[in-house]
């Protein structure tokens, strides 16, 4: 079966959750192949996992008074500061008999690919299980999937660039979770 890539498009935070669960449908149906989308974030914007608490895992006034809009994503995973400047968000959208039943053979799968993409440009990079992408030792990407209604959906990042110290204003990170090495080297 044919695969589809949408080009890089931006839109606002609804608007990107909203179309990843619209094509999910439209794949489910057949109205619609397989689809890669890549996609910004105008203006900036916090997406939080399904089963997180906004309260406990945003600063919400900062995030309205810097005018970054917040989104629940229909995956799981942690709270994500998307820079409308710093970063690709991509999603894979498919019938959920298009990927191995296997989680983390699924994050292998699709992390390759993205992994052969940015080798195309002469970067090394490497999968670190369960969900994340290292360029010399620093996380650059990390995904979160999830299978629902016969779709399959992951949807992940590719850091650019990102202000730590916004980052770090706008969400809330234990102390614990903030001294690990990958937050360290942010």
């Amino acid at each position: 079966m044919p695969w589809r890539m949408i080009p890089f498009q931006t839109f606002p935070a609804a608007m990107n959750m909203g179309l990843d669960d619209c094509l999910g449908e439209r794949v489910v149906t057949g109205e619609s192949p397989p689809t890669v989308r890549l996609y910004g974030w105008p203006p900036s914007a916090v997406s939080i996992g399904r089963f997180q608490s906004l309260n406990d895992e945003v600063d919400v006034k900062e995030c309205s008074r810097r005018g970054v809009e917040i989104v629940r994503r229909r995956t799981g995973g942690g709270a994500v500061y998307h820079d409308k400047n710093g970063e690709v968000t991509y999603s894979v959208i498919a019938p959920e008999d298009a990927l191995p039943n296997d989680i983390g053979a699924c994050y292998r799968k699709v992390c390759g690919c993205l992994i052969d993409a940015i080798s195309s440009l002469g970067v090394k990079a490497e999968f670190r299980p369960v969900n994340d992408i290292l360029i010399e030792g620093k996380k650059v990407s990390g995904s979160a999937l999830t299978r629902r209604g016969g779709a399959f959906l992951q949807h992940g990042t590719l850091l650019l660039s990102v202000d730590s110290r916004l980052m770090f204003s706008l969400l809330k990170v234990s102390r614990a979770k903030a001294s690990d090495k990958d937050i360290a080297s942010a």
